[in-house]
């Protein structure tokens, strides 16, 4: 059943459509606290992704031409949408709907802040690994988050679109309303072109080109991945004209007082830069609209790594301050792979060493806006905390030369993030930012590598230089024994945050050995 029962009722209420209109024309009315309270609502946007008609003093509303695709109201800050059966907002209708009337329901918002929790690349590509979602990911944040609203940016499903029921079934479970952009393993392949690529994933998540208000931040998701049959690869990141049509409109009226967010599943950026993964001239075009907005944001995914690209005028940016795009880490992490856990979910770990987890984004008002990243597996060490990763040797030898460190894996770290260590409580000494493969991912493709059996269904992904890596020297000249070797970074958005581990000295050759 896709419409709630008490919608149901105030939908009965209303004049009947001609159903031959389909879905261009219809009201949005306020429900009221009983079913014969609603009323029309003024105002209001509606889009099929290209044309937007605003609703009259009656709440009515009629799109220029036929729809080119799902119908959806743009909900006004103040105001919520009621949940379909799946848990997923109702806030549109298939092209060719008979019933094209929206119900909202207004709601004072009373917070010091807006919470978003930020998904990206679930990317489950069966059953078992959507149990590792579930577990791993959703049920740790059950009863325990504080966020108004959630985001998936894109690979919900690794190509079996047949996921979809069973992964919105564990993300309903967080109890916010949840939005969705497609990735390119939501395609449906056999599509002949790009306009019929996303059929199945319309059918569940409804509008690719959308919008979404709240009192503090407005989103904007779009479809930038153009499905190319036959071509090698088979798609590129990229924007359609219907798409530049709506933000052409419909980014004019956005506050700017609110952050905008842009909610992508290809990055901007071209990864890897020696080839275009991104259409330069649309990203030209898209830069133009976004330049006009002082507060922007772009949350992206696809790349399973984690980090922080500013886009400045030597890429063609025209802003006066550089664009943020925050390169979400997946949910997944490293497609699920690694060893398994004592609950059998893989270590899945990401090709720059960071944990698969979720982001965390926090909007104030006026705009601004703090970004956290919150792994699934956290706090199993004071070596492994929220905030980064430490490695270090176990044991040196006393007197040796200095030649070995200490690493942190500073999660959101950026090029200019302060990060310091200590050894005891001795004065605190600068790191060196490092771009280098994170010595924990390494060890442990060598553990695989050195393995006699498999250790888990997929290997580790081979470690790659990660971008938020931080390097201290380790003293040998100490006392012999243990010493506590102590890191902070001075995140943006976080303030300080603490990690911590053990190294030993010993002397050589071992007291009571013979000397060599």
């Amino acid at each position: 059943m896709r419409t709630p029962l008490l919608l149901l009722a105030v939908l009965a209420l209303l004049p009947t459509w001609d159903a031959a209109a389909a879905c261009r024309s219809g009201r949005v009315l306020a429900m009221g606290e009983h079913a014969a309270g609603a009323s029309g609502l003024p105002g209001v946007r509606v889009s099929d992704g290209r044309r937007i008609a605003t609703t009259d003093a009656q709440g009515r509303y009629a799109l220029p031409e036929a729809p080119q695709g799902p119908v959806f109201a743009i909900k006004p800050a103040g105001y919520a949408a009621p949940a379909r059966a799946d848990g997923l907002p109702d806030t549109w209708r298939g092209a060719d709907a008979g019933d094209c009337d929206f119900v909202l329901r207004p709601e004072p918002v009373r917070r010091e802040a807006l919470e978003v929790l930020v998904f990206t690349d679930p990317q489950t590509g069966d059953p078992e690994q959507v149990g590792y979602y579930r577990d791993s990911v959703v049920a740790p944040l059950v009863g325990r988050h504080r966020a108004a609203l959630g985001l998936t940016l894109g690979d919900v499903v690794d190509d079996d679109v047949s996921l979809y029921p069973a992964l919105n079934a564990a993300t309903a479970q967080l109890g916010v309303p949840w939005l969705h952009v497609p990735g390119n393993h939501d395609l449906d392949l056999d599509a002949a072109n790009d306009e019929d690529s996303l059929r199945s994933f319309r059918a569940a998540y409804g509008p690719d080109t959308f919008a979404w208000e709240e009192p503090e931040a407005v989103f904007v998701g779009l479809d930038d991945v153009i499905h190319r049959p036959g071509g090698r690869p088979g798609y590129i990141g990229g924007l359609r004209e219907s798409q530049f049509e709506f933000l052409e409109t419909y980014l004019p009226t956005v506050p700017r007082d609110r952050l905008l967010v842009l909610m992508l599943h290809i990055p901007l950026f071209d990864a890897p830069a020696d080839r275009e993964t991104f259409r330069a001239a649309d990203r030209q075009r898209l830069y133009a609209l976004l330049a006009a907005h002082p507060r922007t944001l772009v949350l992206s995914g696809h790349r399973h790594e984690l980090q922080h690209v500013f886009h400045d005028a030597a890429a063609g940016w025209p802003g006066t301050r550089p664009l943020h795009e925050f390169n979400v880490g997946a949910a997944s992490g490293a497609f699920w792979s690694g060893a398994p856990d004592a609950r059998g979910i893989p270590d899945a770990t990401m090709v720059d060493g960071t944990p698969h987890g979720h982001a965390v984004l926090r909007v104030a008002g006026g705009g601004d806006y703090a970004l956290a990243w919150r792994p699934a597996r956290a706090g199993q060490s004071a070596a492994f905390t929220e905030a980064m990763a430490l490695h270090a040797p176990k044991v040196l030898r006393q007197g040796a030369y200095p030649a070995w460190g200490v690493y942190a894996n500073v999660f959101m770290g950026l090029p200019d993030t302060r990060v310091e260590y200590r050894i005891g409580d001795g004065e605190w000494r600068p790191m060196q930012r490092v771009v280098r493969p994170d010595p924990r991912l390494t060890l442990e493709n060598a553990r695989d590598d050195l393995a006699e059996r498999l250790r888990g269904r997929d290997r580790s992904p081979e470690a790659v230089p990660s971008t938020h890596l931080w390097r201290g020297a380790l003293p040998t000249d100490l006392a012999l024994g243990a010493h506590r070797v102590e890191v902070r970074a001075f995140d943006r958005w976080q303030g300080e945050q603490r990690g911590s581990l053990d190294y030993r000295l010993e002397a050589w050759p071992p007291a009571g050995a013979d000397s060599p």
